[in-house]
């Protein structure tokens, strides 16, 4: 008897902790909220960062566990609608946006509401897409964006043209989100595979970059992932055409 209690206090346990993480997630979103309030943006960003973190970790947990729910994946969901969607448009609103008669708020407006369109889908088609991709960009990865710009720390001269890279951010990373293009599923990388040792250099140089440059490289992290899925894209519609042109000729 208490053997069986004993194994559904575990089960009720792994159950729960990728809700508390999920729920981590959420609070660090309403606390990066708080210190945008107090023109405190650079923190504001790295709490976003650190949501995504938690937001890897309980999906991670979730299927290692065996403990994946519906309930997990409705939850999930409405926390990265606030964490991912709410949080960077309201920071860019109080960031500068402000300024900006209608669009100043428009703008971070159609961000939330594709991320929302986009999550919809996700859970809808979640049983009957390729788990190595996601279709269209991820949420946290448009966040990420978002927030890299919040934390690049532009001086005074810049401002002005930060503020209109902002705008155009937000409006493009709003259409990638709700884009068939195809990202990777950082998910799907199988840390546990035997790899050559000149594979090191990469995560090496990354975290060289992030401990000298950290604006520079979230940045260039988040361009890079953001634009990954328009140029495999392309790439794959240039090899389909290169593939075509013999049979044409014959």
């Amino acid at each position: 008897m208490n053997k069986k209690r004993l194994r559904g206090r575990a089960r009720r346990g792994a159950y729960l902790i990728p809700s508390l993480l999920t729920t981590g997630n959420m609070l660090l979103g309403f606390y990066a909220v708080v210190r945008g309030l107090r023109g405190d943006f650079e923190v504001a960003a790295l709490l976003v960062f650190a949501a995504g973190v938690l937001d890897g970790l309980d999906g991670a947990i979730a299927r290692m566990t065996g403990s994946e729910s519906d309930f997990g994946r409705e939850y999930d969901s409405l926390a990265d609608l606030f964490t991912f969607g709410a949080t960077p448009a309201l920071l860019a609103y109080i960031w500068g946006l402000n300024k900006i008669d209608r669009a100043g708020w428009l703008v971070p407006l159609f961000f939330m509401v594709c991320m929302a369109t986009r999550l919809a889908r996700f859970n809808v088609r979640v049983q009957s897409t390729d788990a190595r991709y996601f279709a269209g960009l991820p949420s946290p990865a448009a966040a990420g964006v978002i927030c890299s710009i919040l934390f690049f720390r532009p001086g005074p001269d810049l401002r002005p043209w930060i503020e209109g890279l902002m705008v155009l951010s937000l409006i493009a990373v709003a259409g990638l989100m709700v884009s068939t293009f195809r990202y990777r599923s950082v998910k799907q990388l199988k840390l546990r595979e035997r790899r050559s040792y000149r594979f090191l250099w990469l995560p090496a140089a990354a975290l060289l970059i992030a401990a000298y440059h950290p604006q520079a490289f979230f940045l260039t992290a988040a361009v890079a992932y953001t634009l990954s899925g328009p140029t495999f894209w392309l790439a794959g519609r240039m090899r389909r055409s290169l593939a075509r042109k013999p049979s044409k000729e014959n």
